[in-house]
């Protein structure tokens, strides 16, 4: 049975001082079918390669934007990324097909603890309402958007917590790498750490 190829946008401007998404980065499995692009060490300067990038989403079945959360966004290379490699013609409008049905979604990491995000809380709105843009962007360019996974609380999470969380995020790759995903199943839930554990 072929294996889906896994591509990693990792898109974080202070990497080295966040132990949380260090532990998430360590943790991808060692399989030819992953790829990590660290796009802000690939571009420092912000010159982004539009064929370069366009090529690696092309030879990969599932797409993970891989970001700290920043004001209720992603940070300014991710935006520009999204921007200039997600071209018309190419990845939407006429002809525009080349990541149709490709899965995608969001491995985020915040500060803020999950009960902070509802009508009640601190953020006001539940965590997913933040992400309806990149919802919409997967739309437009006929990819499948999934739920994200995300790590709360990273201000104040313990080291035991994030070595759970970095376990739980390589057994989720090793499957996501080795089976179909029921996509019905899957959207409806909040988080994919949800519909992950559920399995278990």
């Amino acid at each position: 049975m072929s294996k889906n190829k896994i591509l990693i946008l990792f898109f974080h401007p202070l990497f080295e001082k966040s132990s949380a998404n260090k532990a998430l980065v360590e943790n991808i499995p060692c399989s030819e079918n992953f790829t990590f692009h660290d796009v802000y060490q690939e571009y420092p300067n912000f010159d982004i390669d539009i064929k370069r990038e366009q090529l690696l989403l092309s030879q990969h079945d599932i797409i993970i934007w891989h970001h700290p959360l920043y004001w209720y966004n992603c940070p300014p290379l991710m935006k520009q990324w999204i921007d200039m490699v997600l071209e018309y013609g190419w990845a939407y409008g006429k002809n525009g097909d080349a990541l149709k049905d490709k899965i995608i979604f969001q491995v985020i990491t915040t500060g803020a603890n999950r009960n902070s995000y509802c009508q009640t809380g601190f953020n006001r709105f539940k965590f997913p309402s933040f992400l309806y843009a990149f919802n919409q962007t997967a739309k437009v360019c006929n990819m499948l958007y999934f739920p994200p996974f995300v790590i709360h609380g990273t201000f104040k999470i313990t080291k035991k917590d994030i070595e759970n969380i970095g376990l739980v995020y390589k057994n989720l790759l090793c499957y996501l790498e080795r089976n179909t995903v029921e996509v019905n199943e899957i959207i409806e839930y909040e988080y994919l750490n949800d519909w992950f554990l559920s399995k278990k």
